[in-house]
């Protein structure tokens, strides 16, 4: 791989971390008011701004690291206790926060400059920011790094901080050039902490021209800074390198055992290393040479396997000299623990493509495809060894497939995380106080229909807002709290995931939404509907009760896209409400659209599959009943749809047909089928443009014996006899 694809690769890298953390950024803005511990969400803010632009400062992105700075330093300085936490503040970081969002999204898309419109919207912002603070400086722009002195004493891009001093040695790993980083961008962004007083470069690990590889890093750095910076924030720097390099940062007046134990960990020759700390001005030669004097006196003798260095712990030392006690070692001890165990955590997980796991998701459809063509040709050998192996390597295919999907498995959280500021924006332009309560984040489901739900769950909180949520003054004289609630809820439950909107206000209104359906000719005048008809009646398109149409709402357009949305999803969606006490919309959905079990059934010579989690029983029908469209079900009336009669297929009829009872929104339906096959592994084949039109069909598959099976949408079915049933009735 060249270089500039590694340059790529860690570009991508850098604005997937960036997207992850802005979000984290605004969910810690969003609950910053509300939250019981600000001061670590502070924290958390900061740490996410100062990562941003350290890493934008070493790919060279100059207007990131120019607009985040600011940003930066406002945070800093809420963390000092110097700007109080309010609403107005929050009200200002959140579009600052929007605008890196932009500005690293233009680096995805290829834009690596800075955007007129964006820079000038910007400068509007940081004319916010100021309001809150006193001018802070921006780091200039910063010149390549030379070894040559007097070009080192240029790069002071910070401006004039010169008042602490650090002593840097840096040895970067020998991949790091294979990591698509660059040794000398971190120096470049180093210097806008302050002022590289001093450089020297290290090449003792150099090899003979002939054995060198160009892509190995065999340089290191002996650096003198000087910063008003905290050392958090210079390791901050090295970030992206710190587990593969040894980055060692001294102030310039640390103690000289300290300065030893560094000549001693470094890979270099002692005197040599040495001779660069008296150059630098960390040690002077006396210093040096008193230190290793008395490091060898206090070298034990005895026999050579025992001829060891003892190394006192810090934390005892520093218990030693009563300037610690005993109860802060432990704690700090703990968190280096609790650190450690985290990066080993980390370094447990690897980012894949998405386009890999769905080709990889392609592929074993195919296997399970082909899996059953070896299990229908294994039956006609009668071969008891072939067909228990055949048996095998299926449970084993259906193994393999549940694994991959669970590889594409995300929660929902983060999906929901996303309302948290339609909730507060929405909120404020209604003049309504609205909180958000968010459970069962942590529900997975596939990526695919984590990626199609935003929007209809977008449409279902702002409608649930602006029509469910009642004004603060009727709140009160309702007897309610004034502050609204909205809840986003999702849970598992028999194969499927269902996700919930729920609010706590006034609930719907069944007679006026009947009025109106009757007013638009939906429904007789005369017509009986139980209460789930009634608020089904909502998702008809036009249809809408708001007495006036506001921004959000009104326009009688949106519950229709939500369900045929969710209908495309091969989901359900259903209403409840009780008047006074708010409404609750229910959506279920599949977990996986890619692989189903199914139901494979036939009808003369072609067969069907239906969506396993969607068939409630079996039935024989029985001769009596082959004159009827409906049957009684232990007391309940079942009507049924001939797919014979649907699809138009002719031939023979069987003497006694087979019902496959399904379900839909609580609705039960009967499906008369010539033949009942079996469970079946489905590999779901989006059906082409050209078959768009036809009603009632999900998709196809291919069955083991290479013929196609067509895929059946059992909540359309199941809606078309409801409302074939309404029109009966009028």
């Amino acid at each position: 791989m060249s270089f500039d694809d590694l340059m790529k690769d860690a570009l991508l890298t850098f604005t997937a971390e960036s997207f992850e953390l802005l979000q984290q950024m605004e969910d810690d803005l969003l609950n910053l008011e509300d939250g019981e511990d600000p001061a670590e969400r502070i924290n958390a803010i900061f740490r996410a701004a100062h990562t941003i632009k350290g890493s934008s400062g070493l790919f060279g992105l100059d207007h990131i690291v120019a607009f985040t700075h600011v940003v930066e330093s406002l945070l800093d300085n809420v963390r000092d206790g110097l700007i109080p936490i309010s609403a107005d503040l929050i009200a200002v970081l959140l579009p600052c926060c929007d605008h890196i969002n932009l500005l690293v999204g233009n680096v995805a898309n290829g834009q690596a400059t800075s955007d007129p419109e964006l820079t000038a919207a910007g400068q509007l912002l940081l004319a916010d920011l100021q309001k809150f603070m006193q001018p802070v400086p921006i780091p200039h722009k910063v010149v390549a790094v030379s070894e040559q002195q007097d070009q080192i004493e240029s790069m002071g891009g910070g401006g004039n901080v010169d008042s602490g001093n650090w002593h840097l040695s840096l040895r970067f790993g020998v991949d790091v050039l294979r990591d698509g980083m660059d040794p000398l961008a971190f120096i470049r962004y180093l210097a806008t902490l302050g002022e590289i007083a001093q450089l020297t470069t290290i090449s003792e690990s150099m090899p003979e021209p002939e054995d060198m590889d160009p892509e190995t890093c065999y340089l290191g750095f002996e650096i003198h800074l000087k910063s008003d910076c905290s050392k958090e924030e210079i390791e901050g720097v090295f970030d992206f390198v710190m587990d593969t390099s040894t980055i060692r940062i001294l102030p310039m007046n640390s103690k000289i055992e300290d300065f030893i134990a560094l000549i001693n960990e470094l890979p270099e020759d002692e005197a040599f290393l040495g001779q660069l700390l008296v150059k630098s001005g960390a040690l002077t030669r006396r210093e040096l040479e008193e230190a290793l004097n008395r490091q060898d006196q206090e070298t034990l003798t005895g026999d050579e396997s025992q001829s060891i260095q003892h190394k006192q712990p810090i934390g005892e030392i520093l218990i030693e000299q009563h300037s610690v006690q005993q109860p802060i070692v432990n704690a700090a001890l703990e968190k280096q623990k609790q650190i450690k165990e985290q990066k080993a955590r980390e370094n447990q997980s690897i980012r894949v493509d998405a386009e890999r796991l769905d080709k990889l998701i392609d592929l074993i459809g195919e296997l399970v495809i082909s899996g059953a063509g070896v299990k229908l040709r294994a039956g006609h050998t009668n071969d008891s060894a072939l067909l228990e192996s055949t048996g095998e390597m299926l449970r084993l295919v259906e193994e393999v497939r549940d694994s991959a999907l669970q590889l594409r498995m995300v929660a929902i959280g983060g999906t929901f995380s996303r309302f948290q500021r339609v909730v507060r924006d929405v909120g404020k332009e209604l003049g309504k106080d609205i909180n958000l309560v968010i459970t069962g984040g942590d529900t997975e489901v596939d990526k695919s229909v984590v990626e199609k739900i935003g929007d209809p769950l977008m449409h279902l909180v702002r409608n649930a807002m602006d029509h469910g949520i009642e004004s603060s003054e009727v709140r009160l004289a309702r007897g309610k709290s004034s502050r609204g609630e909205l809840r986003l809820n999702a849970y598992h439950e028999s194969g499927n995931i269902i996700i919930e909107v729920s609010d706590d206000g006034g609930g719907l209104d069944k007679n006026r939404i009947l009025a109106k359906a009757i007013e638009k000719g939906l429904v007789a005048a005369d017509a009986h509907l139980s209460d789930h008809e009634i608020y089904a009646l909502i998702f008809e398109p036009g249809f809408s009760t708001a007495q006036q149409v506001s921004n959000l709402s009104g326009r009688g357009v949106g519950m229709d896209v939500v369900k045929r949305n969710v209908t495309d999803l091969r989901g359900d969606i259903e209403v409840n409400s009780t008047p006074g006490l708010g409404s609750t919309i229910r959506i279920s959905l599949p977990l996986t659209l890619a692989i189903i079990d199914g139901f494979l059934v036939g009808v003369g010579k072609s067969s069907y599959v239906i969506p396993l989690d969607r068939v409630v029983e079996c039935l024989e029908m029985t001769g009596d009943l082959c004159s009827r469209d409906y049957m009684d079900l232990r007391g309940e009336v079942l009507p049924f749809i001939r797919l014979r009669d649907l699809f138009n297929i002719e031939g023979d009829q069987p003497r006694r047909p087979n019902v496959v009872v399904v379900h839909s929104s609580g609705i039960k339906t009967g499906l008369v089928v010539d033949r009942l096959i079996g469970e079946f592994q489905t590999v779901i084949k989006p059906l082409g443009k050209l078959f768009g039109h036809v009603e009632g069909l999900g998709g196809s598959t291919i069955l083991g014996s290479g013929e196609v099976a067509l895929i059946l949408d059992v909540p359309i079915l199941v809606s078309s006899v409801e409302h074939s049933s309404h029109r009966s009735l009028h």
